[in-house]
């Protein structure tokens, strides 16, 4: 036993058995995915040539934040590698986070490097230093080196700087890059629209199978968190935070992850409170902090201006609640009004008009045309997405900082 006496960290924990089954990133055994059996089935059907060595079908998968698109797309591929060794067929897959690999070179690199076996291959992968079309190479020479099949998932594809990727991937066949291993790509993304910005080419190629998945439902967010309840310990949940907690999430977004980061916080409240159980006024208090983790990673690395035009909306959306919408111009003004108490020269009204489209690309506002009759003509009305009262605290903290 220690006898530092140090009491600064907890030995102990009174809350949490096993925290890790409620971080985002964690992928759940396969009993904890909870209301997606359909859309797992119709991923399986769409890949499923791969596990007799042939080419599956490259997919194309759209929902908002927190359906499970993430977590359905490894979980495919996690079960195809394994049937597909069980069949004698060597599979393996590769994920890309394109928010952070968000280059063609980085995407290929990253792609490369994970599944690599400098071992078998003799090929170096290194972080940098090589041009792009080299990486191109020592990826097929590493694919056709190693694999028969391979799925490669592009998580929120829609972060790319450009289609190139895409094109190499969905068309190495044909192109003669490879010889023996088959490629299915799997892209992920939260814009239903994504797809209109794309290549025709690359369209054609890479949408042979698309599928959108809905916002989760009170009941089957209730049930996915009672699938990680045991990472609290027995007896801790208070019965009546899972479904508040559930009704909260489904209410608002119907995202899987907020409901996971409310529990989450409620815990991590009851634990700094000093409480035996988690209670119900803890979710109220976790799901603010969820709603303010969330925003403040929306704006992470925003542009002064583009938080200055948010902020606008916020104190319009405060001033007058009553108003679903507000029109470009009148954003305008109380921008204009910002700019000059933070001394700074504003925007044209066109950029300020861009702004706000990519504050509606990122679903942090919504957009929509709106009729003035003969006299006004059309015009365009901007909606916040997040809590007005979160917006502005994060963008005071943020100006803060």
């Amino acid at each position: 036993m220690s006898s530092s006496g140090d009491d600064l960290f907890t030995r102990d924990d009174p809350i949490f058995e096993n925290k890790e089954l409620l971080e985002i990133n964690h992928l759940p055994e396969e009993g904890r995915i909870v209301g997606r059996d359909d859309e797992i089935s119709d991923l399986a059907n769409a890949v499923n040539p791969a596990i007799f060595g042939q080419s599956p079908s490259n997919l194309l998968i759209y929902g908002k934040t927190g359906t499970g698109k993430s977590l359905c797309a490894k979980h495919i591929s996690e079960r195809l590698v394994r049937v597909a060794t069980e069949e004698g067929v060597t599979a393996e897959f590769a994920y890309v986070d394109c928010a952070q690999d968000s280059t063609e070179t980085q995407a290929v690199q990253t792609i490369a490097y994970s599944l690599n076996d400098p071992e078998r291959t003799d090929i170096k992968i290194p972080d940098k230093g090589l041009s792009t079309s080299t990486y191109y190479k020592r990826l097929w020479t590493v694919l056709d080196s190693q694999y028969e099949v391979v799925l490669i998932i592009l998580d929120e594809v829609d972060k790319l700087d450009d289609d190139d990727i895409l094109m190499q991937l969905s068309r190495a066949g044909e192109a003669g890059k490879l010889d023996d291993c088959k490629i299915g790509v799997i892209g992920i993304s939260n814009k239903i629209k994504y797809k209109d910005r794309m290549d025709e080419r690359v369209k054609s190629s890479l949408c042979e199978r698309e599928f959108v998945f809905p916002p989760y439902d009170a009941n089957q967010l209730r049930d996915i968190m009672q699938a990680r309840s045991d990472a609290f310990k027995d007896g801790v949940l208070e019965p009546s935070v899972i479904p508040r907690a559930a009704a909260l999430a489904a209410r608002e977004h119907g995202d899987a992850r907020k409901a996971i980061d409310i529990l989450r916080y409620a815990g991590e409240i009851a634990q700094s409170n000093g409480s035996e159980t988690v209670r119900e006024e803890y979710v109220v208090q976790a799901r603010e902090r969820a709603e303010t983790d969330r925003f403040r990673e929306l704006i992470r690395g925003s542009t002064p201006h583009s938080r200055y035009v948010l902020q606008a909306l916020a104190v319009l959306a405060l001033n007058t609640p009553d108003e679903d919408g507000f029109r470009t111009t009148k954003i305008f003004d109380v921008y204009e009004e910002i700019c000059r108490q933070e001394g700074s020269d504003t925007l044209s009204l066109r950029r300020v008009r861009d702004l706000l489209k990519e504050h509606a690309f990122l679903d942090i506002i919504e957009q929509s045309r709106q009729s003035g009759g003969s006299a006004e003509g059309s015009y365009t009305e901007h909606q916040l997405l997040e809590d007005p009262d979160v917006v502005r605290k994060v963008l005071v903290e943020t100006d803060d900082a």
